[in-house]
């Protein structure tokens, strides 16, 4: 079996090729279960957040390719997907899991939104019927080190996040929030997030909507907000300064002539859109009008890059947690190989004692049955007693990766030979993809700042 992890994320695709292949909450069950159907994958799992879509799965054949489910599922051209795709196998794949789930593959290292992520992703698939025994090891694992990073180095101190960050910018721009009137769009995780941020930093009136009214009640009781039915947002969204959206919508739901239409209803007083979806909830076209300054999530990483460099020393310690981590999972996983071995030898053992006692059986007719258990008991210690040193070393040499050992063990004992050790990981750099930000929004950032 062949541990496969592929996918892209903020480091290697630009936001309009994420966009095309984020899979919304609803449908990811659907797309998992059309993974698992796949010829070859046994075992599956996706991980789908604005930052990153990643495949995780356990197949019979390390020639299987996943990449290809991507480009039919997704209706991509290959050639289109190729430079920005990276993909892992066995040890690499573990490590590079570990890292997500530690948040150490974040654009902002350290927040804690992302391993939630990761266990949603992973209840779905189990709901979904797609994981088996392999896989709930492996995520099992992962979740461990990730809260052994968490409690054991400072790399979640003053945790920031996607959502923190987006605040932090508005309030760059702006100056202060104060008494700003805010509309988040989206009642989920991230607008709960901003919302706190927001309030933190002063803002005034918050306004929320929802596709669901209920949600947007729940996220708007806790900061005295109104709430907003979601057919209003459109002609309600000008009377905010600043509106955080983070949707699950396929398609933007503000367009240019949405624009249009909220300046002229604010008498051309400047509007700030930070969109944390993906797929975007705000069109590009929106962005050039004048008075209108639109932030998505690949701008954010700009702000994010000031939180990474504060945080090295803390990432460098929660690093070397994280490989010890792998390394411990690998040794398991190697005693785990070993295992037909074990049973191999404790079954050639055992039918060596019964043949013994069927050997002498005449002569113990005369026993009591309390001295026939007595006997089972004494032969039953004896070989258990001779096994442990051959069990212990076969254990050895699989948590060592010694391949050569193992082998001689083996053959000693005319034993089945266990799985070969695969290579032990190198660290592989992502990548550098860079995105040139558009002179456009460091002017408009300028006149906002400067009194637009």
């Amino acid at each position: 079996m062949t541990l496969t992890l592929i996918g892209i994320n903020h480091k290697t695709a630009p936001i309009e090729l994420r966009e095309r292949i984020a899979i919304s909450r609803d449908d990811l069950p659907e797309t998992t279960r059309a993974l698992a159907a796949t010829p070859g994958v046994t075992e599956c799992m996706i991980v789908s957040t604005c930052n990153r879509v990643e495949i995780l799965a356990a197949l019979e054949s390390p020639d299987t390719d996943l990449t290809t489910f991507l480009h039919r599922h997704f209706n991509l051209d290959p050639n289109l997907l190729a430079p920005h795709i990276y993909q892992h196998r066995d040890q690499h794949a573990v490590r590079h899991l570990f890292r997500v789930a530690s948040s150490l593959d974040s654009m902002v290292v350290g927040e804690p939104q992302i391993l939630g992520q990761v266990k949603e992703a992973f209840a779905i698939a189990r709901s979904a019927g797609t994981v088996g025994g392999h896989l709930e090891h492996l995520l099992q694992s992962a979740f461990a080190a990730a809260k052994k990073v968490r409690t054991e180095t400072e790399i979640g101190s003053n945790s920031v996040s996607i959502a923190s960050v987006a605040v932090e910018l508005a309030r760059k721009i702006f100056g202060s929030l104060q008494g700003r009137t805010v509309f988040l769009v989206g009642a989920g995780k991230m607008s709960e997030l901003a919302a706190r941020h927001l309030v933190q930093q002063g803002a005034g009136t918050i306004l929320v909507t929802n596709r669901t009214l209920e949600r947007a009640r729940t996220l708007a009781e806790p900061f005295n907000g109104r709430v907003i039915p979601f057919e209003q947002l459109h002609e309600t969204a000008s009377e905010a300064d600043i509106v955080i959206t983070s949707t699950g919508a396929p398609h933007p739901i503000f367009r240019r002539e949405h624009g249009h239409a909220f300046l002229q209803r604010r008498r051309n007083r400047p509007m700030f859109f930070i969109d944390i979806a993906v797929p975007r909830d705000v069109d590009p076209e929106v962005n050039k009008l004048d008075g209108l300054f639109v932030y998505d999530i690949d701008d954010l990483q700009q702000v994010a890059a000031a939180h990474i460099a504060e945080r090295k020393t803390q990432a460098t310690d929660a690093e070397a947690l994280v490989a010890a981590e792998v390394e411990r999972f690998h040794q398991r996983q190697r005693t785990v190989n070993v295992a037909p071995a074990i049973v191999a030898l404790q079954r050639q053992a055992e039918e060596i004692r019964q043949a013994e006692l069927r050997r002498i059986h005449a002569r113990l007719d005369t026993l009591t049955p309390e001295q026939i258990a007595a006997v089972e008991a004494l032969t039953r210690g004896l070989v258990n007693k001779f096994l442990h040193p051959p069990m212990q070393a076969l254990k050895q040499a699989a948590r060592e990766n010694d391949a050569t050992r193992l082998e001689a063990l083996c053959e000693t004992w005319s034993l089945p030979t266990a799985p070969e050790p695969a290579a032990e990981p190198q660290p592989a750099a992502a990548p550098e993809v860079r995105h040139e930000k558009p002179q456009r929004h460091a002017s408009k950032e300028a006149s906002v700042v400067g009194g637009k």
